[in-house]
């Protein structure tokens, strides 16, 4: 299982993490896949104080990164990276799981999967 941030997404989501008043140590972002959409899942990126107990837990460039265990599977191998331009600012998705996606960027399709972030077969 790994999620791979770019570096300007590692750079922006550092940046959001010291934003915040409080000073959790294990502070970090919750990176799921939820039902929604017009493809049947959508990307959910939160900031997260600490992890779930069932939680997979990764690090890269100095930034935490918590998956659920129903997410990991239609995750895995995930690039985040951020765009900022005239036409499009935010977090970018390139999931090699998804074998749809909308015009959105933000709602994606999985062969052999169920709309319940289910194990893909």
């Amino acid at each position: 299982m790994s999620v791979t941030l770019t570096e300007k997404a590692a750079f922006h989501l550092r940046t959001f993490l010291s934003a915040k008043e409080e000073s959790a140590t294990e502070k970090g972002i919750r990176v799921a896949v939820v039902n929604g959409g017009c493809s049947g899942y959508e990307y959910d990126l939160k900031i997260a104080k600490q992890p779930k107990p069932d939680d997979l837990v990764f690090e890269q460039d100095k930034v935490r990164i918590y998956v659920d265990p129903k997410s990991a599977t239609l995750l895995d191998g995930v690039v985040i990276d951020f765009a900022d331009s005239l036409t499009q600012s935010g977090f970018i998705f390139s999931n090699p799981n998804a074998t749809q996606t909308c015009g959105c960027g933000k709602s994606f399709g999985a062969s052999g999967c169920t709309p319940n972030a289910a194990t893909c077969s």
